[in-house]
This record gives structure tokens, sequence and C-alpha cells, in this order.
């Protein structure tokens, strides 16, 4: 294919990618903002917040992925003009979400009492434990926003989450600054401020949402089919057929980065704050790649429904290109700023002197990790969803883990044989990714003919 041939689809992945693109940003800005606030606050506040999110979304991940199973279901409904089909999938998705928020926040509560358990030093979970609390206290209306984020993306429309998250991410920041540091009033409280913030921000997310959602008819109308008749066992099985392994895989995945921390952890809480610094840029540069990868999911399902292969194809082709282009962008500007993007964290010169090669490990990183997450985004997109949890495991589980720690401990590379293992681990993920989605889209072009 000629370059201009991928023209018009670049323009189209990047329309539906671009407010994901900035929504993730966002959310990426916050946890930035919480990381650079707390880490001037105190280095064991910035330990504290690295090892309550570590195991935080480990859990909460599970619930997010899950849901991502709504998107390309929706959009194959959408595509084929089947309204009451999304009525049911938007109503017994909002009893999933229920129920899976409502067993994430149990399972986090247990863990609670026991991260005092898992070999970090006491000042770390002293001030761990309490801004655990908050979040988790504020899982429920998150995953309700979420939901409301996949059902419309389904839909193929991405900015109304892009401007509620813009929003509302800008008042956590605000509250970040008021509770962390104690102003207006408040007393300075630290990881458990940014704690705060961010419970508030998440209780307002999903009632924004709805108010956007029923203002406008042509959304409101999949309202008016709700019913007792379209609570469906089998939409909820389906859902959760979809779902459940795309949760497992994400999950897998935040595994191994949970615990990268919990074993760098045992090196030193500045090894720790190191590592921390080095996954929050790298997060930060990932939310394009997510953008991306969710834009694929959306266009891929929009072609699938449509049984349009080759534009499928296309569409897929064009993600990888704009991926490599955005993350070899990314990979410049964090290996080239290694030295002075620690200094936007913490003043602290042993957290600084860790976390600065750590960053060229991390720009690395970014093609493994952009590839893996368009093509995870290309197999949600025709529900392809059972084989590449099982290559998550190998890789992020089977392969990662165990690498990581030889190359930490026994070889002596300390943090930075971790980060080794995550480009392996990412590489190889990436790989078998793409080649599932280039031999199934092959078939389904040969069975058209």
């Amino acid at each position: 294919m000629a370059f201009r041939d991928y023209i018009p689809y670049y323009k189209r992945n990047l329309r539906v990618a671009f407010p994901v693109m900035l929504t993730q940003l966002g959310a990426a800005l916050v946890g930035i903002a919480d990381s650079v606030m707390v880490g001037h606050y105190g280095t064991a506040d910035l330990a504290a917040v690295s090892f309550g999110n570590g195991i935080f979304f480990t859990f909460m991940v599970f619930s997010m992925g899950a849901l991502m199973g709504v998107t390309p279901l929706v959009g194959h409904a959408f595509v084929q003009q089947k309204y009451r089909r999304i009525a049911s999938l938007l109503q017994n998705g909002i009893l999933f979400a229920l129920i899976l928020g409502l067993l994430t926040c149990l399972l986090l509560a247990i863990l609670v009492p026991l991260m005092q358990y898992m070999g970090q030093e006491q000042v770390v979970v002293d001030a761990a434990k309490p801004y655990l609390i908050t979040r988790i206290i504020g899982l429920l209306p998150f995953l309700f926003f979420c939901l409301q984020k996949q059902f419309l993306e389904g839909l193929g429309n991405t900015i109304v989450a892009m401007l509620i998250t813009f929003f509302v991410n800008l008042l956590n920041i605000l509250l970040n600054w008021v509770f962390i540091f104690g102003h207006w009033g408040c007393r300075p409280m630290g990881a458990y401020g940014a704690g705060l913030a961010s419970m508030i921000a998440s209780l307002l997310m999903p009632v924004i949402f709805l108010a956007v959602i029923l203002s406008k008819p042509e959304w409101r109308q999949y309202f008016t089919f709700f019913s007792k008749s379209l609570n469906s066992r089998t939409v909820l099985a389906e859902l959760r057929r979809v779902g459940f392994p795309i949760g497992i895989q994400t999950t897998m995945e935040t595994v191994l980065f949970t615990i990268s921390f919990i074993m760098v952890g045992w090196i030193s809480k500045e090894a720790l704050a190191a590592h921390h610094i080095a996954n929050n840029v790298a997060d930060f540069a990932f939310m394009l790649s997510l953008g991306v990868g969710a834009a694929t999911t959306i266009r891929v399902s929009h072609q699938y429904g449509l049984r349009d292969y080759h534009a499928m194809r296309m569409a897929a082709r064009a993600s990888v290109h704009l991926i490599l282009l955005m993350n070899t962008l990314g990979a410049a500007l964090m290996i080239g700023l290694c030295q002075y993007l620690p200094l936007v964290y913490t003043d602290d010169p042993e957290v600084i002197r860790i976390a600065t090669p750590l960053l060229v490990f991390a720009g690395l990183f970014q093609y493994a990790d952009g590839l893996q997450c368009v093509g995870a985004g290309m197999l949600r997109g025709i529900t392809d969803v059972q084989r590449p949890m099982i290559y998550a495991f190998i890789a992020y589980v089977v392969v990662a883990l165990p690498l990581g720690w030889v190359l930490m401990f026994p070889a002596g590379m300390g943090v930075e044989g971790m980060w080794v293992s995550f480009i392996v681990a990412l590489s190889m993920a990436a790989l078998l990714f793409l080649v599932r989605f280039h031999r199934l889209q092959k078939l389904f072009l040969l069975n058209q003919k």
C-alpha cells in the first residue's frame, strides 16, 4: 500500500484517538501532580503513594479492563443499527459494573491490614494505609464513569469523557494543593491528602457524565428502552465472556508492575521512589498509546461489524504507524531529559541518582509498550480476547517476573534489571498480539471471497 492510501485512515484514527489521548493524559497529569506534590512533601509519602497505588491499581485495573468489553459489543451493534441491543448492553452493563465494584472494594478492604506484611518500611506503610482507604471509597463511582465512557466510545464519541476528565482533573490538582500542603485552613495531610482529592474527583465524574448523556436526545433514547425484560443473564454472560479476559490481561500487566514496586522496595525507599518516578514518566507517555489503542478498538469494531475487513486491516495498520511515530518522539524526550526530569519530583540526591538511568530504559520501553497496547486494541475490536489473555500470562508472569528478580538480585543490576525485564516481556506480548491479529484478518478476508 502507498502512503497516500493510509492518509484517510490516519485522519479517522486520530479523530477518534485524540480526545482519548487528552483524557488519558489528563489522568496521567493528575498522577504526576500527586507524585510531584507528595514528593516535595516527603520521600516517605512519595513511596507510600507508590505502594498504595500499586495495590489499588492491581485490583481496580481488572474491573476497568472487564468494562472495556462494552466498547466493541456496543460498536458492533451501533453500526448495525441495533438500538434495543445497545440499550440492553447498557442496562446490564450497569449491573455488571456494580457487581465488579463491590467485589473489588471488598478485596481491597481485606488487604489494608495486610500491608504491613509486604516487606515495606513501617513509615511507608503508615502513610499508605489511609491513602489506600480513600481510593477504595472512590472506586465504585469511578467504575460507573468507566462504564459510561466505554459505552459512548462504542458509539464513536470520545469527546465527552475528555471534557469531563479535563474539568475534574483541574479540580483534583487544586484539591491536592489544598490537602497535601495544608492551605485554606486545612492541616497538611501528605499522601492522605492526595487520596482524599482523588476520592472527591471520583465521586463527581459519573454524576457529570450522566447529566451530559441525559441532555442529548440521541443518547437519552437508550434509557427509554430500559425495562425489566432487558435484564438478561445471557447479556451479562456475554459481558463477562468478553470483559473478563480483558480484565485478566490488563491485571497481569499491572501485577507485573505492582510486584516490581514491592521487589524494588526491598532495596530501599530511595530506590522505590526512583522507580516510581520512572514509572510515572513512562505512564504519562503511555497515555498516548492508550489513546491510539482505544481508537483502534473502536475503528476495528466498527469495520468488523460492517464486515469490511479490508478497511479493518487498513485502520489497524494505520494505528501501528501512528504509535511508532509517537513513541519515537516520547523516547527521544525521556532519554534526552533523563538528567532533568527527576528534579521535577524530588530534591533527594540519592533518588535523583537512581532515577536518571531508569528514564533511559523507560524511553526504550515505549516501543514495546505502545505496540502491545495497539495489538491488544486490534484483538479487542474483533472480541478475540481468550488467546491474548494467555499470551499476557506467558509474557508478564512466566517470563518477566522471574527474569526481573534474577537481573535485580543475583545478577546485581538493581532496579535497572527490572526495567530490562519490562522491555523483554512487553516486546514478546506485542509480537504475539500483532501476529495473532494478522492471521485472523487474513482468515476473514479469505472466508469473504
